[in-house]
C-alpha cells in the first residue's frame, strides 16, 4: 500500500471537506452578478481571473460526486458519448493556503474525438474502491444551479479541465498559449497546470487523476475580462467547428440553448443567444463580403473591420507552432468575436483554440504533410480566404513575415529554441512529481509526439537541428 498517498488523500479530504451536494436550479440567493448594476461585476471578471490563473501556485481541485450521480453520468455516456448533460457535484479549490468550497456545481464531459468514459467500460457502473479510472476532459460551471457570488472562485464562474491527451511532453498547449500572450496576442485564453482528484461518495479515498491543464473558457466572462481591449463587451461570440471555412453562407448555424439542443453545428453562437437571428445575419454578411470583395475594395473593408495586425500575429504563432488542425488548413478549431452587434459596423477577431496537436504532433491533412517544414506562407487551403486573401496584399504579407521573424529572433526569447526549451524544462520540472496518477495513464513525461503523429522524429528538447522542432521551424522562417 502507498501509505504516503493514503495519508495525503486523507489530509486533502479533511482540508477540503464541507461542500454539500444539493443541486436544484434556484434564483440567485446572494449578489447576482448577472445584474448590470452589480458593483461586484468588474471584480468578479477581472481580479477573479487574475487570481485563478496565477501560475505561481498549482491549484488542487477536489470534485465530490454522489455515487448515484456518477452512475447517471456513466449511463448517459453509454447512451450518447457526445452528451451535453450536466451532472451535480461539489468542488473544493485549493490554491496555496486558501480553500474555496462550492456546493451544487455542475460538471459535464467535454471533447470531440477525445471524449472518454471516466470509469470502466460500457454498461459497467461504479466499482467501489476498485475502479478502473480513465482520464477525460471536463467543464465545470459553478453557477449552473445557483447564480450568486458564492458560487464562483473569486468571481470565476466556469473552468475547463483537459488531460494531456496524447501529449507525453505535458507542455504543448501550455507552451502555445503562453507564447501567444508573450507575443501580445491578448485574445488567447489564460491557462495553467492544476491537480485533480475525484471522490465518488462511499469510496474510502478520492481518485487522484493527476496533472491537468486548467483553461479559461470562451464565454461572456472571457469577453468582459478583456472589455478594455475590445472596447466593450456587447458583441457576438461564435464557436467554429470542423467545416467553418468562412467561405459559404450555407453552413449550419445554431446556438447553445443551455442543454446543447441547438449546438454541434458548424457555427454556434455562445453569447446573446436571444439575438441569434441578428448574429447570424451579421456573420453571413461578413462571409459574403470576405469572399466577394477584391482588390482595393477588399483592402479597405478588411482594414476597417478587422485588427489585421493582431490577426497576423495570431497566425504567426499558429504556423510557427505547427498548428495544422486550424482555420486555414482544416477549417477547424477557432472562435470568432464581433465587438458590436450592428450588422455592418464592428471589428472581427479570430480567437485561438485547441493547440494540443502542435510542436511536431501532426497528421496528413489539408495541404499539410510536415508541420515543421511546411512554409507559413502557404499554410492552408487557398479557398479559406481570411488569411490567403489578406497576405496577397503586399504590406500585410510583409507584416506577417516580420511577425514570424520576430518570433524566431534569438534576441526576443520567444520561439527561439534555447528560450523555448528552457521554458518547457521548467514547466516539466514543476509538475513531474505529480504526474503519476490512479488512472495508470500518462504517468510519465516523455519527449516525443503523439503515437499517431505522421512525423515521429520530432523532439522538443534535443540539440539536433534535424529533429528539434524549434530548430527546424527556425530554418524555415529564416528563408522567408
Amino acid at each position: 500500500m502507498n501509505y504516503r498517498r493514503l495519508i495525503h488523500n486523507l489530509l486533502m479530504l479533511a482540508l477540503l471537506a464541507g461542500a454539500a451536494i444539493a443541486c436544484t436550479k434556484v434564483p440567485g440567493d446572494g449578489i447576482d452578478t448577472d445584474k448590470p448594476d452589480d458593483p461586484y461585476a468588474d471584480w468578479g471578471r477581472k481580479s477573479g481571473a487574475a487570481y485563478v490563473f496565477d501560475g505561481s501556485v498549482i491549484p488542487e481541485i477536489l470534485l465530490t460526486v454522489r455515487e448515484s450521480e456518477w452512475n447517471r453520468m456513466l449511463k448517459e455516456f453509454d447512451r450518447d458519448p457526445a452528451t451535453n448533460e450536466h451532472f451535480c457535484a461539489s468542488v473544493a479549490f485549493k490554491k496555496g493556503e486558501e480553500v474555496t468550497r462550492i456546493d451544487s456545481i455542475a460538471f459535464r464531459l467535454r471533447g470531440n474525438t477525445s471524449r472518454r468514459r471516466p470509469e470502466g467500460w460500457s454498461g459497467q457502473m461504479h466499482q467501489k474502491d476498485n475502479s478502473d479510472w480513465h482520464h477525460f476532459h471536463m467543464g465545470m460551471n459553478f453557477r449552473y444551479y445557483k447564480k450568486d457570488i458564492r458560487h464562483t472562485v473569486h468571481g470565476q464562474r466556469k473552468l475547463h479541465l483537459k488531460y494531456f491527451k496524447e501529449d507525453p511532453s505535458y507542455a504543448r498547449e501550455i507552451y502555445c498559449f503562453d507564447l501567444f500572450r508573450r507575443f501580445g496576442v491578448w485574445t488567447a485564453p489564460m491557462d495553467i497546470y492544476c491537480r485533480l482528484r475525484i471522490h465518488v461518495e462511499g469510496d474510502a479515498n478520492p481518485a487522484y487523476y493527476g496533472v491537468y491543464q486548467m483553461i479559461e473558457p470562451y464565454d461572456a466572462d472571457y469577453v468582459k475580462v478583456r472589455e478594455d481591449q475590445f472596447g466593450g463587451n456587447d458583441g457576438f461570440l461564435w464557436k467554429c467547428r470542423y467545416g467553418a471555412s468562412l467561405n459559404s453562407v450555407y453552413a449550419s448555424f445554431g446556438y447553445d440553448g443551455g442543454q446543447g439542443q441547438y449546438s454541434n453545428c458548424v457555427y454556434e453562437l455562445k453569447t446573446s443567444t436571444e439575438e441569434f437571428d441578428a448574429a447570424k445575419e451579421q456573420l453571413k454578411d461578413f462571409i459574403l463580403k470576405l469572399t466577394g470583395k477584391t482588390g482595393e475594395s477588399f483592402d479597405t473593408w478588411i482594414s476597417t473591420h478587422c485588427d489585421v495586425e493582431l490577426l497576423l500575429r495570431t497566425y504567426a504563432v499558429t504556423t510557427a507552432t505547427g498548428m495544422w488542425d486550424d482555420y486555414w488548413n482544416n477549417s477547424n478549431n477557432f472562435y470568432i468575436y464581433f465587438d458590436a452587434k450592428d450588422k455592418l459596423d464592428y471589428k472581427f477577431y479570430l480567437l485561438p483554440y485547441d493547440y494540443d496537436n502542435t510542436l511536431g504532433t501532426s497528421g496528413d491533412c489539408g495541404v499539410q504533410k510536415d508541420s515543421g517544414r511546411h512554409s507559413p506562407l502557404s499554410w492552408g487551403k487557398p479557398e479559406n480566404v481570411l488569411i490567403s486573401k489578406i497576405i496577397e496584399i503586399p504590406r500585410y504579407r510583409q507584416m506577417y513575415i516580420d511577425a514570424l521573424k520576430e518570433l524566431a529572433d534569438p534576441a526576443n526569447s520567444l520561439f527561439y529554441h534555447t528560450a523555448s526549451m528552457s521554458r518547457i524544462r521548467s514547466w516539466q520540472a514543476k509538475v513531474a512529481s505529480y504526474v503519476k496518477n490512479d488512472t495508470g495513464e500518462d504517468c510519465e513525461i516523455k519527449d516525443r509526439p503523439a503515437s499517431w503523429s505522421n512525423h515521429q522524429e520530432y523532439r522538443l528538447l534535443t540539440n539536433d537541428s534535424n529533429n528539434n522542432f524549434f530548430m527546424v521551424k527556425e530554418s524555415v522562417i529564416e528563408k522567408l
